[in-house]
């Protein structure tokens, strides 16, 4: 047990120190948000991955597929395929070549866009680094067999991510993120068989199963699975950090060849960890019933209850060390875009634009920390890390993710359009959320089935369905955006001036 204890402590720590040494080559705030523009594709895919498999996966997921079997990998598997459609943006991304995906709003529609994208972004991506900073405290909990409470364990993990990402930024990032990428793999894919083998084989773990977690749909309906599908999918097309990692790429195609590598490093990941968490069902099925963890429902631990009782020590080690890893490579990035956002898309933009390299470093660093004691507040807010995700990811995909694609791919969307999206989606959903804590109900009986569409499971499909039908609206009533406003997203330096316009006509743009 002081080995698994040792790990959990002395990864981070390592980590840390080469966080530190990285810092030396910080030498502008280029250099910290994107790092310097400079990162390869091996390095990019690392990073990419360890973004994406945070808590949200290694808690929130897992639990879900302990409680409702396969049916889990809907969740997963709306990422899968925003990750698809992310592989056709991502060289027109790095093309334009800005810092963070408020920088891309303002481009396309206005000021005003950027400013609520930026609010978007810091609700949901300080919520997302909350949900690391309690699973990183339930770690020690769980190693130290208590010794360390889950509030002493959080409040300690809070403090290493935020050392660690105001540090070095991006170049930190993607350099620490190689070496956690591979232990979060060997981790996950040496405890699954072994499990499986430990409980006499795959027959035996599907036959200590309940019928219906073997069951596509894990005795839910359809409505339910875009519940829970859809947040990740509208996440992942605007997810912040995987565009600023793209702007950090070393060019267009060093961005697209990431996506790929991104896609299949998830899949297996997140497939493994899914599987993982089934087989745990199986095999400590009283987990179900458990609370252990300060209130908290104690399947969303599995994996953690796995590596310290069932695996022999060093797959506990090499577990253990993974959770540690996807705490910290998540929580670092979460806390580094939003940060971001407030040195480049408020201070700069707003406040100081004529500010020198030294002081944006000084605002990023300080709102790292103002960021990380904001997320340990709003954890407080939430019974269990996977109503935090959804909540976080709902909030980023029915504001931001419409008013994002439409940029890329929708030449007609207007500036009043994107506005009146971005806006419709935050105030959809966070009116909600503020409405239902004050006794509004918003339930509604289909087909037989009642819906909470105030719960984290279905919170993002009304805040869809106004953003998206506001963009579309405004836009048709108001005129098309000069074509300067759209250009750079559809058509790339050096095509022939003739074939845009002659596409620009085709969709009735032209005079």
């Amino acid at each position: 047990m002081n080995l698994l204890l040792a790990v959990v402590i002395l990864y981070p720590l390592i980590l840390l120190g080469v966080s530190l040494w990285r810092s030396r080559g910080v030498k502008s705030h280029d250099d910290f948000m994107v790092a310097g523009r400079a990162v390869p594709v091996p390095l990019l895919v690392g990073t990419l991955v360890c973004t994406w498999i945070g808590s949200g996966s290694l808690f929130g997921g897992a639990g879900l597929a302990y409680r409702t079997g396969i049916a889990e990998l809907w969740f997963s598997a709306g990422g899968w395929l925003g990750l698809i459609v992310a592989f056709f943006l991502a060289a027109r991304v790095r093309r334009i070549a800005e810092y963070t995906v408020p920088d891309l709003l303002e481009k396309r529609y206005n000021a005003m866009a950027r400013v609520l994208g930026t609010i978007a972004i810091i609700l949901a991506y300080v919520t997302i680094a909350a949900y690391q900073f309690r699973g990183g405290g339930w770690i020690l909990s769980i190693v130290s067999d208590g010794a360390i409470s889950p509030e002493t364990g959080m409040y300690i993990t809070a403090i290493v991510i935020v050392l660690f990402t105001a540090a070095a930024g991006m170049v930190s990032i993607v350099t620490v993120d190689v070496f956690n990428g591979l232990i979060i793999t060997l981790g996950v894919l040496f405890a699954l068989p072994y499990m499986v083998f430990e409980l006499g084989g795959i027959g035996a773990v599907t036959s200590a199963l309940p019928a219906q977690h073997m069951e596509p749909l894990g005795g839910h309906n359809v409505l339910w699975v875009f519940g829970v599908a859809a947040p990740t999918f509208l996440l992942i097309l605007g997810e912040s950090g995987m565009y600023q990692k793209f702007f950090s790429a070393k060019n267009e195609n060093a961005a697209r060849k990431a996506v790929l590598g991104m896609v299949a490093g998830v899949v297996v990941i997140e497939v493994a960890i899914a599987l993982l968490a089934i087989v745990g069902r199986a095999a400590f099925p009283d987990l179900m019933e458990s609370t252990s963890i300060v209130g908290r429902a104690g399947s969303e631990t599995i994996i953690l209850y796995i590596a310290r009782h069932g695996l022999p020590l060093a797959g506990a080690a090499i577990l253990l060390a993974a959770a540690v890893a996807i705490v910290l490579s998540t929580g670092n990035t979460f806390l580094l875009v939003p940060s971001t956002n407030v040195s480049r898309d408020l201070y700069q933009r707003f406040v100081d634009p004529e500010a020198s390299e030294q002081r944006m470093l000084r605002v990023q660093r300080l709102s790292i920390a103002a960021f990380g004691v904001l997320a340990l507040m709003l954890i407080t807010q939430f019974d269990t890390i996977l109503a935090m995700a959804l909540y976080a990811y709902s909030l980023v995909g029915a504001s931001l993710t419409p008013a994002l694609l439409a940029a890329f791919l929708w030449r007609r969307v207007t500036v009043a359009g994107g506005v009146a999206c971005l806006a419709g989606g935050l105030v959809t959903l966070l009116g909600i959320a503020v409405l239902s804590r004050l006794g509004v109900d918003f339930s509604l009986t289909l087909g037989g089935t009642e819906f909470d569409f105030a719960s984290s499971d279905y919170i993002v499909i009304p805040g869809v369905l106004v953003s998206t039908g506001l963009m579309v609206a405004v836009s048709l009533l108001t005129p098309p955006s000069p074509r300067e406003k759209w250009e750079p997203f559809f058509v790339p330096p050096g095509e022939g001036l003739e074939e845009a316009i002659d596409e620009e006509r085709r969709h009735g743009l032209a005079g």
